[in-house]
């Protein structure tokens, strides 16, 4: 297809100062998912952990058949490839599912068992970063979930940003959106939901690297709990 616009960071500022300017975040989302479709076609994709379908949902509402990129890791809970299949199976999206270069198995022959154990930031990236940029070499702007109120990290995210390490333009539908929102949204239109969330889990990741989160606590203190990693090098 031919892109009306092409994606450049003073296109991804002006949509932002736009699309952040709506109050209502249902709406908000919607009318930056509707352009994200809109100007890219199937030259945007979103991705998605398969925490829930929320995301899911409001881009196949926006842009039915929008392609929803699933990093198969290896290491997934089985309750998240559940939870993958349900959505896939019930929303009107283009499940993308994407799979490391090698398998755990290869990767323990050439690194060791365990590397998320003695290097994490080299299994993420061998697992989630390298897959997602070789996936999203094919696109010309994408999408994720990523939330304002997850952690400190997260609290300047932009509804629409310029991804400068792929030179791509980012949406963030779900930026200004609160748990609240969430809650509300997941209730009303029956959103699938990992049903891991119903066993403590705050934010959920790959098996070996994830826990349950105490009461009070961030949600994604689960994530790498004990040491100094908060992102898997995606957003960051």
């Amino acid at each position: 297809m031919t892109i009306a616009l092409r994606p450049t960071p003073l296109l991804a500022q002006a949509a932002d100062a736009w699309y952040d300017g709506i109050a209502d975040p249902v709406e908000q989302a919607l009318s930056v998912l509707r352009w994200a479709g809109d100007t890219f076609g199937d030259e945007f994709a979103i991705t998605s952990s398969m925490a829930d379908g929320l995301l899911a949902h409001l881009a196949g509402r926006a842009t039915p058949g929008v392609h929803v990129i699933f990093l198969d890791t290896g290491y997934h809970f089985a309750e998240t490839l559940g939870t993958r299949d349900w959505i896939s199976s019930v929303l009107p999206i283009t499940l993308v599912n994407v799979q490391p270069e090698q398998s755990v198995a290869q990767q323990d022959l050439e690194f060791g068992a365990r590397l998320h154990d003695r290097d994490p930031d080299l299994c993420c990236s061998l697992r989630k970063v390298q897959p997602l940029a070789q996936t999203l070499s094919g696109y010309v702007a994408w999408g994720s979930g990523v939330r304002r109120d997850e952690s400190p990290t997260r609290a300047d995210t932009k509804i629409v940003d310029w991804d400068a390490k792929r030179e791509m333009i980012k949406f963030n539908p779900l930026a200004a959106w609160t748990q609240d929102d969430v809650d509300r949204y997941v209730a009303e239109h029956a959103i699938p939901v990992n049903p891991l969330f119903q066993l403590g889990y705050g934010s959920i990741g790959c098996a070996p690297c994830t826990r349950p989160v105490a009461p009070g606590e961030d949600p994604r203190a689960g994530r790498w709990a004990g040491r100094g990693k908060t992102e898997c090098g995606i957003h960051s």
